[in-house]
């Protein structure tokens, strides 16, 4: 088969780079792609917004089966594009993909689905934002309706850090459209985790279980990332804690939207927080996280064609979706700057040095005569396998270690607190 996997992130390039591993996989083109992509599969010049050129360019090449990566054109229609001309697509169409393109939808439907969640209200004034927030007082949490790229969360320790929050977003419009409307949310108290689910209208499937970095310093510390690294699965959290997020988070949402007309065929990405009185939903996302994927998809047993396929057709409930023991690590490598502005065109040195149970997928990387060089904030996930966290993270520091970029930022604690979960235990 034939397989065109829309994106240019690190995401992409390991989403590419696990199917290139199945024996059915012909050929993998990726649109736009990145320089990582380009030595796996055959980039493709198109947007991933242009949904003309896309369908096009599938019907030309005979390609089977298309997958979207980021979430910009899951809510501008490209599967309901593509389902129009008969085109096989993996994702949500785009009334699904409001799961995640409107946090205020997303509270609607827990709250109908009694699904646990945080407190909330949402508004599209300030002054009105603004005394809910003098009203509840800090800690509080602010978040952007919309779309912000993983930025546009704000969790205020004071009523004035809210409020200078809700100026930004509403009044200078940081976000654009996405914060035309916001989300205040009491904060919740205790350890996030993210479960994603290969989700095909009724049956749900988990993944094994990660847990993100988003800060962009040691210690959670500075502003909100897409995510500085993360790992899996999560050795603290038990197959019962899994068991129990399934029941009354992941398997509700499913039902609820199927039976409401929307049903879920994709990924659903459940971001959670485990409090006192259990795991309660802090986001939904309608993809695969971005860098979760990267530590995922490394411990799949099972094809991810196969899986992708019974997804599209219905069919998940007759695939057994299988892990390998052990762990991975992902550290992510980003430009001096980021997450605000950050120079491109940075030659990267040392990819040929990486270690044994090492793969370092490409995220904002384009190839130039002078070789591969810098192009966005976050420019290499680099990802350690082994027979447990220890093994895996050493791995993938030690190939850190021997990559370069001028001005490449990292975090030297991925990983960390788990590690100290496990010695406790």
């Amino acid at each position: 088969m034939k397989v065109l996997v829309i994106g240019g992130g690190g995401r992409e390039h390991a989403i590419a780079w696990k199917l290139l591993q199945s024996p059915k996989v012909e050929k993998v083109y990726c649109a736009p792609g990145n320089g990582g992509t380009a030595e796996i599969a055959q980039n493709v010049p198109i947007g991933v917004n242009d949904f003309a050129a896309l369908a096009q360019f599938v019907k030309d090449e005979g390609i089977d089966l298309t997958v979207v990566g980021p979430e910009d054109p899951l809510l501008g229609g490209i599967v309901d594009f593509f389902q129009e001309r008969n085109l096989p697509i993996f994702g949500p169409n785009s009334k699904a993909a409001m799961i995640e393109g409107s946090k205020s939808f997303a509270k609607s439907l827990m709250k109908r689905y009694n699904i646990p969640t945080s407190a909330y209200e949402s508004f599209i004034d300030y002054e009105s934002a603004s005394a809910y927030v003098r009203e509840k007082g800090a800690p509080i949490v602010v978040k952007a309706d919309g779309l912000a790229a993983g930025k546009g969360v704000v969790v205020a320790e004071t009523v004035e850090e809210a409020e200078e929050a809700l100026r930004q977003i509403m009044q200078e419009s940081v976000f654009g459209e996405a914060g035309a409307r916001v989300v205040i949310e009491e904060c919740m108290f205790g350890e996030e985790l993210s479960l994603l689910s290969f989700v095909d209208g009724e049956t749900v499937k988990p993944m094994v279980t990660s847990q993100d970095h988003k800060r962009i310093f040691n210690d959670d510390r500075g502003p909100n990332t897409g995510g500085m690294g993360t790992y899996a699965p999560v050795p603290h959290m038990s197959a019962e804690l899994v068991d129990t997020i399934v029941k009354t988070i992941v398997q509700p949402m499913a039902s609820g939207m199927a039976k409401d007309g929307i049903p879920f065929k994709g990924v659903l990405y459940t971001g959670l927080m485990i409090t006192e009185q259990g795991p309660k939903v802090v986001e939904f996302n309608a993809r695969f996280g971005d860098p979760e994927t990267q530590v995922i998809l490394p411990l799949l047993e099972t094809d991810l064609l196969d899986i992708f396929v019974a997804t599209v057709n219905g069919e998940l409930d007759g695939l057994d979706v299988t892990w390998k023991e052990g762990s991975a690590v992902c550290v992510v490598m980003a430009a001096p700057g980021y997450p605000g502005d950050y120079p491109k065109g940075k030659r990267i040195d040392g990819l040929e040095n990486t270690t044994e149970g090492v793969t370092v997928f490409h995220a904002g990387t384009k190839q130039t005569d002078e070789g591969i060089v810098t192009s966005g904030g976050r420019v290499l996930g680099v990802v350690g396998t082994g027979a447990d966290l220890e093994q895996a993270r050493e791995a993938a520091y030690a190939s850190v270690k021997a990559i370069s970029f001028e001005g490449a930022q990292y975090r030297t604690d991925i990983a960390a607190k788990a590690m100290k979960h496990q010695q406790k235990n």
